[in-house]
Formats: C-alpha cells, structure tokens, sequence
C-alpha cells in the first residue's frame, strides 16, 4: 500500500500543532505501518519551506521515511483537466493548481492520500481513497 501524504499532515507533525499534531501524527505512524509513505515535489517544496534549512528538513523527511515521487507528464495533464472542472463549477481561488496536482499524483500513482483536505480532494478525485485524521472512519 502507498500512501501520499499532503503537506498539511507533515505541517502538523513538525510543527506540533496544539489542534492537529497528534492524530496526524498517529495517522501517519498507521499509514506508515501499513506500506510506503510518499510526496510529490509539491508537497516536499511546502513543507520544505518551514524549515530553516534543507538539511534540517531533509533529515525530517527521512526520518519519518517519506519518499520522494515526482509528477509526471500524466499526472500534470490529470490535474490541469480537474482543476478546469473546478473553474467551470465556479471556483475563484487561482492558486490551487498545486492542490489538484496532489489530489492528482495520489489518485493517479499512489494506493490512498494522507490529508486534512479530505472532502475536498473526494469531491475532485471521487474514486481517490482518503484518509483524514479529522474525520472518523474516513
């Protein structure tokens, strides 16, 4: 089983978040026991961003075993054709392509996603499987 992760979990977990640390991090420790743990470099960059310095932050990633998996010509296009229905429905925010190339790079190249953004990514990617740590028995 992979398990992409998305940048909110990881932001939770390094940064100790007093309202979602600690079920992101139990979430992650049982999706970690249940097969790889993978991000797209959308999410490396994000969360990469919270560090004071790459080595800091790619020693983080290792230790929590987080493989690095890139997105390819496929997933770019998935993203590119969702985030286009999420313009025809109305949507405003210019700025989430990056959502939609995660939401993309889980449903297209990983077994589940690893997310805060549960309903949102359901609502785009129907038949992607999410586990947020938020909501029960998601």
């Amino acid at each position: 089983m992979i398990t992409a992760v998305d940048t909110n979990i990881l932001l939770d977990v390094f940064g100790a978040d007093a309202s979602f640390g600690r079920v992101s991090a139990d979430a992650l420790r049982l999706c970690s026991a249940g097969g790889a743990l993978v991000a797209c470099e959308i999410v490396w960059a994000e969360t990469a961003a919270a560090f004071p310095e790459e080595a800091s932050f790619v020693e983080a990633m290792t230790t929590l075993g987080i493989g690095f998996q890139a997105i390819d010509r496929e997933v770019a296009i998935r993203a590119g054709t969702v985030w286009r229905s999420y313009r025809q429905r109305g949507g405003k925010r210019e700025g989430v392509v990056a959502d939609f190339l995660i939401g993309a790079h889980a449903f297209s190249r990983c077994d589940r996603l690893l997310s805060r953004d549960g309903a949102f990514y359901r609502s785009y990617f129907e038949a992607l499987k999410v586990v947020d740590p938020t909501t029960p028995a998601s």
